[in-house]
């Protein structure tokens, strides 16, 4: 079984990318959809409808089924490997994949909300909530190349760093937006 490792090892990251390329969408399809509600009919009725699709077929069709096919690779890559499982960087990493799918099962519950018509948040605070998933793929990428339960820690400090300048973003574009609402 050790000559599919590698193969394994790929099907894993591949679903990985495409899991997260679900996680950053679908915050963006929610802040449209909550930006559309907002609208005036029949606007809002329109472009609700045609966002609501968009995100289900994302949630459904890419994020859900990437999240449990990249579960089953890891899960195949440690059955395989246990041995990385006496690795502390291994467990802060396995640490970072409880938060990923706390993330993922609290992005479900918006993705439920908005599909039923209940916008309980804003879009600016959905615009932050899209960056839960870059913070947890930094560090992940960071424990799996540096593989250091102690190294980590200088990329969770760059963490903190993006944060800083992502919030700075966000205040620019909010201002940029405020002058000019079709920015």
């Amino acid at each position: 079984m050790m000559d599919y490792y590698n193969y394994l090892k790929s099907f894993h990251l591949i679903f990985v990318i495409t899991w997260f390329a679900g996680l950053f969408y679908i915050p963006r399809l929610f802040v449209y959809q909550i930006e559309a509600s907002e609208k005036p009919s029949p606007e809002k009725e329109i472009l609700g409808k045609q966002l609501k699709l968009m995100a289900k077929r994302l949630w459904y069709i890419i994020t859900w089924p990437s999240a449990i096919l990249a579960t089953l690779f890891a899960i195949l890559l440690l059955v395989l490997s246990p041995v990385w499982l006496q690795q502390s960087w291994m467990h802060v990493k396995l640490l970072f994949v409880l938060l990923l799918f706390l993330y993922h099962y609290k992005t479900h519950r918006y993705f439920i909300q908005l599909q039923n018509d209940e916008v309980k948040v804003t879009s600016s605070y959905m615009r932050i909530w899209n960056e839960g998933a870059t913070f947890i793929l930094f560090a992940v990428v960071f424990l799996v190349i540096l593989k250091s339960a102690l190294n980590w820690i200088f990329g969770v400090i760059g963490l903190f760093v993006l944060a800083f300048l992502l919030m700075l973003g966000f205040k620019f574009y909010k201002n940029i937006r405020s002058k000019n609402p079709d920015a």
